[in-house]
């Protein structure tokens, strides 16, 4: 890492800092945190092109990758080529947000040769498991988990799938734009859900007594689990107020377009965290403001290899075209925000982020055509 980038992240922590002390915010780029000097001397590379809408980066154990394309193929990534994995995704509907979104590789594939997919179907969004061999994938858990709810047009589809620090598999999910959804415990729409990898029940502890986990979500696009096991996750706003959120066990994070059930359709007027209707509700870590950026994955950057990014998450943003680099505490709130410009605006939108075995930051794009895998490192 350059001097020019230590220094620059030095004043980053600093600004920070003083901010916090003095217990300021400012609106804007920075949202609710302040904004402050963009770090320089990100390296970005194109790993692969020629993609459509990678949804998400799984890496295996010898380094090649496994990847998720929203028509429904799965790309196998080596040596900085694509080939397709046979497989059979002919009950994926890719229409309008909706198709074969997240991957997860098992903790175990060097045994089991398993990684489960989250995708619609006309009927439900549900988790597939399967087991690869060689460049073919065979299903052997259909469905790990069925009945998620869906949109004929696919909105709202969420599910972004992440393995906490103690194996379980976190779903989070959308509300698929109706209105009485993601209050709705009856549901798995509009909530984080809690499962057991294996089995695709609920894990025990959960504090429904089933697979949910926190509940009053608007669409989840980012799960990302902090080295401590802290689980932040990246959501959609309607025209205001994106959010990072900070799981808390059976937390309700308060969006609710039906106005508890006294309103029809999709009021998307109201807060996305509304603590006059539910006072108890999780406020959000951050929220954009307007504009919203449409923030959607999420990582956080580990190792000596970062200097002072060590520790920061990172966030891509579809609308926004960018990554923002927010600093949280140890208690899991918002420092400030940060834009680095080589990936503002440089590469159209940002969709998945996945940490690689080297400790790199590996980041797709979703612009529909030649779209990539890009590498991104502190140089």
């Amino acid at each position: 890492m350059g001097v020019g980038m230590l220094r620059g992240m030095r004043r980053v922590v600093g600004l920070a800092a003083v901010a916090v002390l003095a217990g300021c915010s400012a609106e804007g780029a920075g949202g609710s945190a302040p904004g402050t000097t963009a770090p320089e001397g990100l390296r970005v590379e194109v790993v692969v092109a020629g993609l459509s809408h990678p949804w998400d980066v799984g890496f295996l154990p010898d380094g090649r990758m496994l990847v998720p394309q929203r028509p429904g193929k799965i790309a196998l990534v080596s040596d900085g080529r694509a080939t397709d994995v046979e497989a059979d995704l002919g009950d994926v509907e890719a229409r309008g947000e909706g198709g074969l979104m997240s991957l997860v590789v098992h903790p175990d594939f060097a045994t089991s040769k398993r990684f489960t997919t989250c995708f619609n179907t006309a009927q439900d969004v549900r988790l597939v498991t399967w087991q690869l061999d060689g460049a073919k994938a065979t299903r052997v858990k259909d469905p790990l988990v069925s009945g998620l709810p869906t949109n004929p047009s696919g909105r709202h589809s969420g599910c972004r799938m992440a393995l906490d620090r103690d194996g379980n598999l976190l779903v989070g999910t959308g509300d698929t734009a109706r209105g009485n959804v993601a209050q709705d415990k009856s549901s798995l729409g509009g909530k984080v859900l809690r499962i057991d990898l294996a089995t695709g029940e609920g894990v025990a502890g959960n504090p429904f007594g089933d697979r949910i986990y926190t509940y009053g979500h608007r669409n989840i696009q980012g799960v990302a689990v902090r080295q401590d096991g802290m689980v932040f996750t990246a959501e959609h706003g309607p025209s205001t107020d994106d959010e990072v959120n900070v799981l808390k066990a059976g937390g309700n994070y308060g969006w609710d377009p039906s106005q508890g059930g006294t309103v029809g359709g999709y009021d998307e007027d109201v807060p996305m965290t509304d603590l006059e209707r539910f006072p108890d509700a999780v406020p959000a870590v951050w929220s954009s403001g307007r504009p919203t950026e449409a923030i959607c994955d999420a990582a956080f950057l580990v190792g000596e290899q970062w200097g002072n990014l060590n520790g920061v998450l990172a966030v891509t943003a579809l609308k926004g075209a960018k990554v923002l680099l927010f600093t949280v505490t140890q208690e899991g709130g918002v420092h400030s925000v940060a834009i680095p410009p080589e990936l503002d605006g440089t590469h159209g939108r940002l969709r998945g982020a996945e940490p690689g075995p080297d400790g790199a930051l590996y980041v797709t794009t979703s612009n529909g055509t030649d779209d990539k895998i890009l590498k991104v490192t502190a140089s």
